[in-house]
């Protein structure tokens, strides 16, 4: 597997992983699929710091996952604090491939600047709770019946993993 960043020459492969989990899934709480365009238009709002790196085979022909770092909230005292997002294609999951995603993310988290990584997950879905927990996320809380799908209420767990740029490794571990 290889990793590098999202171009939007890949739009077309990350909309049918995304779309396949709006139209079948709760691990997302879009209700419509995203056209192509909006796909590109969605990889270009997050280039530089907030960043989209796809998963592909070894020879770069596929892509079998990706993640993102995006904005977590408007306001000018969040800009440290990023939300990521990791989604795998179904036929790869279990290979690994969310972990390196998760793990590039995280690193380029750090090499950024961000100092907060928050993780929004679906309640009911242990597999993202375990990749996020093994990667040193910790649950800080729940949010309940926050969102809607399919005729069901969802709850919202919420995990966070405090990152530090290389500038600021010794004020972090002095706190």
């Amino acid at each position: 597997m290889l990793l590098r960043a999202a171009t939007v020459d890949d739009a077309e492969a990350i909309a049918a992983i995304y779309n396949t989990e709006v139209e079948t899934s709760t691990v997302t709480f879009d209700l419509v699929a995203r056209s192509i365009d909006e796909q590109r238009h969605w990889i270009l709002d997050r280039s530089g710091a907030h960043a989209v790196v796809v998963a592909t085979t070894d020879d770069g022909n596929e892509v079998v996952g990706f993640g993102s770092l995006s904005p977590y909230k408007d306001r000018p005292a969040y800009a440290t604090t990023v939300e990521d997002s990791v989604y795998v294609h179904r036929d790869h999951q279990g290979e690994g491939v969310g972990r390196s995603v998760l793990s590039e993310l995280i690193r380029l988290a750090e090499v950024h600047g961000f100092h907060a990584i928050i993780a929004r997950i679906v309640g009911g879905n242990p597999n993202s709770i375990g990749l996020h927990s093994s990667h040193g996320f910790h649950v800080i809380g729940r949010e309940r019946e926050v969102g809607r799908k399919f005729g069901r209420w969802l709850d919202v767990v919420v995990m966070e993993r405090l990152v530090s740029a290389p500038w600021d490794r010794r004020a972090h571990r002095n706190h």
